[in-house]
């Protein structure tokens, strides 16, 4: 399963491949994925690699071979801006603003599960559903929400560990305390307390180990809230 980005650099690197019989720079890649820097490149070719979809040839310089590529179609490309797990449908992961006690006590809400969501280093976000979990519908709020497992321990004091489930609504506004999925430059998620500094948007840890990232509004994302957490024992 790959992401958005990651599909995009394979299909970009294997394009030049064929044309050139070169591979791309990493300035090239960067230019060509509108990154704003090559240490997203950098993400994006470990991801690959560890997929299986490239190799990396040892001591020669941009020696890069693609070993294969997705049998999938890749997918039509996401507005910028958005980490947005189209692929819900129907009413999946929707919640009714009326349920009445007899339905909620048998009728149970599927929801997507997206794929991963880090709670420190960020990760690339994951944008194909991998399985769905049933909810009760009292765990969860009125619209579309989607789920994420949890790899980090950036928000152990909000109760957050790392292997949870985090079921997320659907949302591009969020008010200052609560907790949500959050874009960074079009290319990495991240699940952080939102905190509003004047202009600036803070992503909270709640971890001391973790720095507070404060960033320009133009640089971050709100993709949903925070409204309820899956724990296996």
């Amino acid at each position: 399963m790959l992401t958005r980005k990651q599909h995009e650099l394979l299909r970009f690197i294997h394009d030049r491949l064929r044309e050139d019989g070169v591979p791309p720079s990493f300035d090239e890649m960067k230019e060509a994925l509108d990154l704003r820097s090559k240490s997203g490149i950098h993400r994006l070719i470990m991801a690959l690699e560890e997929r299986g979809f490239i190799r990396r040839l040892p001591n020669r310089a941009r020696a890069i071979e693609v070993v294969r590529m997705p049998e999938q179609a890749l997918p039509t490309p996401t507005p910028r801006g958005k980490f947005n797990p189209s692929v819900i449908e129907g009413n999946l992961g929707k919640v009714r603003a009326k349920i009445t006690p007899s339905e909620e006590a048998n009728q149970n809400v599927a929801i997507p599960v997206m794929g991963r969501i880090a709670a420190g280093t960020p990760i690339s976000a994951i944008q194909s559903r991998s399985h769905t979990i049933s909810l009760p519908p009292d765990l969860l709020s009125t619209g579309e929400h989607y789920a994420l497992e949890v790899r980090g321990d950036s928000m152990i004091e909000a109760g957050i560990l790392d292997g949870d489930t985090v079921v997320i609504r659907k949302q591009e506004n969020a008010d200052n305390g609560d907790i949500i999925v959050a874009l960074i430059d079009d290319e990495e998620a991240t699940l952080k307390r939102l905190r509003r500094k004047g202009s600036s948007i803070a992503l909270e840890a709640a971890n001391p180990a973790y720095e507070t990232r404060v960033l320009g509004p133009d640089r971050v994302r709100i993709q949903g809230k925070l409204v309820s957490l899956v724990r296996k024992y």
